[in-house]
């Protein structure tokens, strides 16, 4: 039995490198061999035991990779073929999939997050892909693996939460926290055509790297009160869009104070806790506020049209990539990730 390296979810606060079993492709199945991964906030709530996996699973949802197997049914890929699959894997065939909800797939709450999830996940050298005819997605040429590391997750669900948020063009946005998913959903409200992009953070590195993706305002918290900026800012009238991206109750709520009535919260943030809505700033109800949610929009269609705006030139997410480790190092670089050393922003792993 061939075997391969990957990194498995023992218990709370313990991930490490396992041998394996490399995966076979069954009927409409793909097997891809790992080039580039990374580590997603995600990944640290598992490893922390704020959100449950099974023990022995294999963690991680961004892969990079070639086409090493294809499964029966499979056609218009090749073996060697670069792609990329999202965090997402729909079946394009379900209720949830054919009424417009492909991250829902199955009809359970998240049920189209597979990897890491309910099936083993690509921080590894092998990964099986399910559905492979609705998430296989060929990389363009001319674009290198760290270019697409972001597509698969943080991009799509950064520029989801702009999409879901009903960003229009003129609108005034605050997202706060600029950390990778903050700092997608930053590029995300730019594209979409927002005239004034907030960006609130206290570390200035991120702040710096939210200016270059083009806010056009950036607060840190540690030095200025936000909400009292905000408003001076909007001159009283408070913002179109207020996205959350870090899953506190502290910025939850900041959100909201910071929305105009009728404004929309869009929220992206993975909450481990009980979140409250307070009285006052949700208008006992009836401030017309929207909340909406998002889970990363995944399938091979998002990948195409994540990859066409790197290959455009118009976001360049590359530099988010701060740090580069081997897979044998990868308890180094979870403990790296989750500490938030050394201005991490992203870390690719390669097997």
């Amino acid at each position: 039995m061939r075997t391969m390296k990957a990194a498995v979810f023992i218990r709370p606060g313990r991930i490490a490198l396992e041998d394996k079993p490399i995966p076979t492709a069954g009927p409409g199945q793909a097997v891809i061999r790992i080039t580039t991964t990374t580590i997603c906030g995600t990944d640290v709530h598992i490893l922390k035991g704020e959100f449950p996996v099974q023990p022995g699973r294999t963690i991680g949802h961004e892969p990079v990779g070639v086409i090493a197997e294809l499964g029966a049914g499979v056609t218009g890929y090749a073996l060697g073929q670069r792609v990329i699959v999202g965090a997402i894997t729909p079946c394009g065939q379900c209720y949830p999939c054919l009424d417009g909800h492909q991250s829902q797939c199955g009809g359970k709450a998240a049920g189209g997050w597979r990897f890491g999830n309910t099936i083993d996940g690509c921080q590894a050298e092998y990964l099986l892909v399910p559905h492979a005819m609705s998430n296989l997605e060929a990389i363009p040429d001319g674009l290198t693996d760290e270019q697409v590391l972001m597509c698969p997750d943080i991009m799509s669900t950064g520029f989801g939460g702009a999409e879901s948020g009903g960003i229009k063009i003129g609108d005034t946005v605050v997202i706060f926290a600029q950390g990778p998913i903050g700092l997608c959903a930053t590029a995300g409200a730019k594209l979409r055509g927002a005239s004034m992009i907030i960006a609130v953070d206290g570390v200035a590195a991120r702040l710096e790297t939210a200016r270059k993706l083009g806010a056009d305002v950036t607060i840190d918290y540690t030095k200025t009160d936000p909400l009292t900026e905000i408003m001076r800012l909007t001159g009283g009238r408070g913002v179109d869009v207020a996205i959350e991206a870090l899953g506190t109750q502290q910025t939850f709520e900041s959100c909201l104070r910071a929305l105009k009535p009728g404004g929309t919260l869009s929220s992206l943030g993975v909450y481990s806790g009980k979140l409250s809505l307070p009285l006052d700033a949700f208008a006992a109800g009836l401030g017309d506020h929207r909340i909406i949610t998002t889970l990363c929009p995944g399938g091979k269609e998002r990948m195409r049209r994540l990859m066409n705006v790197v290959a455009s030139g118009r976001v360049d997410l590359q530099p988010m990539v701060t740090h580069r480790f081997k897979l044998d190092q990868i308890e180094d670089a979870y403990d790296l990730f989750m500490h938030q050393r050394d201005g991490v922003l992203k870390v690719a792993i390669t097997p």
